[in-house]
């Protein structure tokens, strides 16, 4: 115990404080399977003096000039890259994100989005009119008071910086619970913070798993908004224990994204395709785990992302390079081995990987990147998110059918479009029931807002709109123009 870090105290109203009840929870390396820190979990006392602290901070914080505000975001994005070292060593340690991809994806995607965010700001208006046909009424976006942030270990700070940055610009304060399992990074970011000097209160951080913190923030009459990512299971959960006290509740939750790949697609179009299913080890709700080809060339992209999968080098995230890592934890890692053993059992060919560890390692919670052929969309691996480095095909023979199956499906967060044809890939990505959608390996734009529908829930993160969903609007009339 005494070589591990201890970072059992939460940040509460501008101080690092002692949990009221010792419950102690080690955090594993899932490289090495061997515990990196101890935390505490929260208790309610913990969490009601988290929540108390952002209730006291709010009526000054909500009324401070938007300048003021931006100048402490600028402050902690200056203080961010400083430590991003720092924090792509905690995020490696923590969730198992190779060394060279955690400093530039995954660190970096927090000082992308606070970028993006001030950008976003800075042309901002609070108060704008109704229209020109009605000269007096205005809009007025004013922040929505006490916010309580859930964030996953997939992406940790991705998800941080899409969530606290937005609600302080805002006006609001927050209490973040970030997950237990991959807390260090969260951690990080409330030094930042800290050292930025936001007024005690306006940010809190409470470590706790979801039946506990999750639940308290989630059902608290001094909280007025939930922004979850996450589960959907987890997300059915949090928006039924808001109910009682009607909270606005934001769910950015699973994905099963299908990318389809017409025949006259590009030459890269499946080997792109099945490295974004293996990138992060699988662990982005985002993911195009399904990967619909048009049949006349079926066969060959079946053996082209079997080659991606047999070369694709699984290694432990202390090691630079190119390869993947681990999966989080060994719970996560069981439920893949079944549910890649699902797809054998129900029919799917497999072309790639399979059950079990990577040759050559013994320990460690790393995943074989698995490939499945003649998927059908009915399948288990093709219905449900397996959050690990497996990718389903599935033949198709018209554009309708595309469609067809690429909607076949409860969760609706990005899909993937590959084609040479301009006017079928604009068609196509309208029929799509997604939040998202990708085309032709080109990313969306910086700003731009990332969420759902359906079950993969329906926030709206990033850019102008991830400012907006952390306010509320209020129409007035009868503005005087003097």
């Amino acid at each position: 115990m005494t070589d591990l870090l201890d970072k059992r105290k939460f940040y509460i109203d501008g101080a690092w404080a002692d949990p009221v009840r010792a419950n102690d929870l080690e955090v594993i390396d899932p490289s090495t399977e061997e515990a990196v820190a101890v935390i505490s979990l929260g208790d309610q006392a913990d969490t009601d003096r988290a929540v108390a602290a952002a209730k006291a901070a709010f009526p000054g914080w909500s009324r401070t000039d938007p300048a003021e505000r931006l100048g402490h975001v600028q402050r902690i994005l200056d203080i961010y890259r400083r430590r991003a070292g720092d924090m792509a060593w905690a995020i490696s340690h923590e969730m198992g994100a190779p060394q060279d991809m955690s400093l530039g994806d995954q660190a970096e995607a927090g000082s992308y989005h606070i970028e993006n965010f001030i950008t976003a700001f800075k042309d901002f208006r609070f108060i704008r009119p109704l229209g020109d046909h009605a000269p007096t009424s205005m809009i007025a976006w004013e922040p929505v008071g006490v916010v309580g942030l859930i964030t996953p270990w997939n992406w940790p700070m991705n998800q941080v910086t899409l969530k606290v940055i937005p609600a302080i610009l805002a006006g609001d304060t927050c209490v973040l619970k970030p997950s237990e399992i991959a807390p260090l990074s969260s951690m990080l970011f409330a030094e930042i913070v800290d050292e930025a000097g936001l007024p005690p209160g306006v940010f809190n951080l409470v470590n706790g798993d979801g039946p506990g913190v999750g639940t308290q923030l989630s059902t608290h009459r001094d909280v007025d908004m939930i922004s979850f990512t996450g589960s959907t299971r987890a997300g059915i959960a949090i928006t039924k224990a808001a109910a009682d006290t009607l909270k606005k509740v934001v769910l950015e939750l699973g994905g099963k994204g299908a990318n389809i790949v017409f025949a006259d697609a590009d030459d890269k179009a499946v080997v792109r395709g099945a490295r974004h299913c293996f990138y992060n080890s699988g662990q982005s709700c985002n993911a195009p785990t399904r990967m619909l080809v048009e049949r006349s060339v079926y066969d060959r992209a079946v053996e082209t992302a079997a080659r991606v999968a047999t070369e694709t080098q699984v290694a432990s995230a202390h090691q630079p390079g190119r390869h993947i890592g681990p999966v989080v934890s060994k719970q996560q890692w069981e439920k893949i081995q079944d549910l890649i053993q699902k797809g054998i059992d129900e029919g799917a060919r497999l072309v790639a990987g399979g059950p079990g560890l990577p040759e050559g390692v013994n320990r460690g919670y790393f995943v074989r990147p698995t490939v499945f052929a003649d998927v059908s969309n009915d399948m288990t691996i093709a219905q449900q998110e397996i959050f690990g480095p497996v990718l389903s095909i599935i033949p198709f023979d018209t554009e309708d059918e595309a469609v067809a199956i690429a909607n076949d499906t409860p969760y609706g967060l990005t899909n993937y479009v590959q084609s040479q044809d301009g006017a079928r890939r604009n068609r196509v990505a309208r029929q799509l029931r997604s939040g998202m959608v990708e085309m032709n390996g080109q990313s969306r734009g910086a700003g731009s807002a990332f969420g759902g529908v359906k079950m993969s829930g329906r926030a709206r993160e990033g850019g102008v709109m991830g400012l907006e969903e952390f306010m509320d609007s209020k129409a007035i009339s009868g503005w005087s123009a003097d």
